[in-house]
């Protein structure tokens, strides 16, 4: 018979690091290893790498947009005559034509790649951080903590969203900041609901509880066991964060609550609209719209190619 080991408790110095380990049955992993190995998966699906090609071209206009954009985006140029250059279709001198100002479309759709990726990728990290911890904590502790989150995501999610946004960002005021705050508030909901059933499963796991009754702490399970398998559902939801980021911007931008001061894509269709000239002048509004429609869409196709390929029902389906 073999012998038993008995592992100390936690009122006779702990449990060491690597005798939690060994009792888990597993070796300690990086937090960041779950998100390695799907991205190894995940550049095996042809659409999803379509998808993460299009996001860094998006991604590296946006970086060097100050350097790319042939003009000021508020600059009103004129033409070789000394009149306003305006709503002049496309031409060597302005590649996408100019607006109804006389700007330049091209300048302006570069600084709008810019305050996309801003907006997406602030709202999203902060979005991640939320919804991870409120989910960790509601999902691995449960009863009182559980309920007051939870309820307090019920209230949340019976929020609706855009005529909610419109109003905040009306009574706070136009810009950035407050739209990435509103954009927080409405979307950390979903995210916290999503990882607490994560957590729910994983802290049943026979390793959580051997390390439990190892002795481990409670910080300890869900830092070293709990976290990691969390992270890429996490990941997925925050991918998902920065296209609705990135809509709720255009969404409010082109309903005139946008940053007067930062040129969106939102507000180039917003100008074309208010100028009457989004039916006639399609060379200001078809590129925005199409840079949407991209952007979007290749966010959603690899959130989408993330999920199937990091839940192993769906990539045995």
């Amino acid at each position: 018979m073999a012998e038993m080991v008995e592992f100390p408790g936690p009122g006779r110095g702990g449990p060491t690091r690597d005798v939690l380990e060994v009792w888990a049955g597993t070796r300690r992993r990086s937090g960041l290893a779950p998100f390695v190995d799907g991205l190894r998966l995940l550049v095996r699906d042809p659409f999803a790498l379509v998808g993460l090609v299009i996001i860094a071209v998006f991604f590296l206009v946006a970086a060097l947009s100050g350097f790319l954009a042939p003009y000021d985006p508020y600059e009103a140029l004129p033409t070789p005559e000394g009149e306003l250059a305006r709503l002049e279709t496309p031409s060597g001198d302005h590649w996408l034509g100019t607006t109804a100002f006389g700007n330049d479309v091209l300048s302006q759709l570069l600084v709008g790649t810019r305050v996309a990726f801003i907006v997406g990728i602030s709202a999203a990290i902060v979005v991640g951080i939320i919804s991870t911890l409120l989910g960790l904590l509601s999902g691995y502790y449960g009863r009182y903590v559980d309920d007051v989150i939870m309820r307090a995501t019920d209230v949340a999610l019976s929020i609706p969203t855009l005529p909610i946004a419109i109003v905040a960002v009306a009574i706070l005021g136009a810009s950035l900041r407050n739209i990435i705050l509103v954009v927080v508030l409405l979307f950390w909901r979903n995210g916290a609901r999503i990882v607490r059933s994560v957590v729910l499963t994983e802290k049943e796991k026979v390793y959580v509880q051997a390390a439990r009754a190892a002795g481990a702490s409670h910080l300890y399970i869900m830092r070293v066991h709990i976290l990691p398998n969390v992270i890429p559902v996490a990941f997925l939801w925050m991918t998902m964060s920065v296209a609705f980021a990135i809509l709720a911007e255009a969404s409010l931008s082109f309903i005139g609550l946008g940053d007067p001061n930062a040129m969106s894509w939102g507000q180039m269709l917003n100008l074309a609209f208010t100028e009457g000239s989004i039916r006639t002048a399609w060379w200001w509004v078809l590129p925005p719209s199409l840079c949407l429609v991209f952007l979007i869409s290749s966010i959603y196709v690899v959130g989408r190619a993330w999920e199937e390929k990091t839940n192993p029902r769906l990539r045995r389906r």
